[in-house]
C-alpha cells in the first residue's frame, strides 16, 4: 500500500475506531459504529479506500483522476473508491478522509456528537 498513513490518519479523529469485516475481507474506520471509511480489493484484485463523498465532489475527483473510481459494492452516489497504488496526491486522499469523517459525524446526533467530543 502507497499511503502509510491511513491508520494514523484516521486513528488520530476524534472517535475513530477500526475493525476487521471477515465478510469482506476488509477494514473498516468507524465513528459510534458508522462506517467512514474501508480497506479492501476491488474485484480486479487492486487494494483499495473506500470513503463517503458529496456526490457533486465526487463526479469532480472521478474526473480528475483515473485512480478514483465510484465506491465498489457501495452506493454509487454517496461513495468513492481510490486505488491505493494509484497516483492520487496525499493531500486529495487526507481532504477525502477528513469529508467522509465530517458527513458521517454530523449524521450523529447532537447528544451523541457531543458525548463523542465531536462538537
Amino acid at each position: 500500500m502507497k499511503y502509510d498513513f491511513l491508520d494514523d490518519y484516521f486513528l488520530s479523529k476524534k472517535g475513530v475506531t477500526k475493525d476487521f469485516q471477515q465478510e469482506w475481507n476488509a477494514f473498516r474506520f468507524l465513528i459510534d459504529g458508522k462506517m467512514v471509511a474501508y480497506i479492501g480489493h476491488h474485484k480486479d484484485g487492486r487494494e483499495i479506500l473506500t470513503l463517503k463523498v458529496e456526490p457533486f465532489k465526487s463526479d469532480i475527483l472521478k474526473s480528475e483522476y483515473k485512480d478514483i473510481i465510484e465506491g465498489y459494492y457501495m452506493n454509487k452516489m454517496w461513495w468513492c473508491s481510490i486505488y491505493l497504488d494509484g497516483k492520487v496526491p496525499e493531500e486529495v486522499v487526507k481532504e477525502m478522509i477528513d469529508g467522509s469523517y465530517e458527513l458521517i459525524a454530523k449524521g450523529l446526533t447532537k447528544k451523541r456528537q457531543k458525548e463523542l467530543g465531536l462538537i
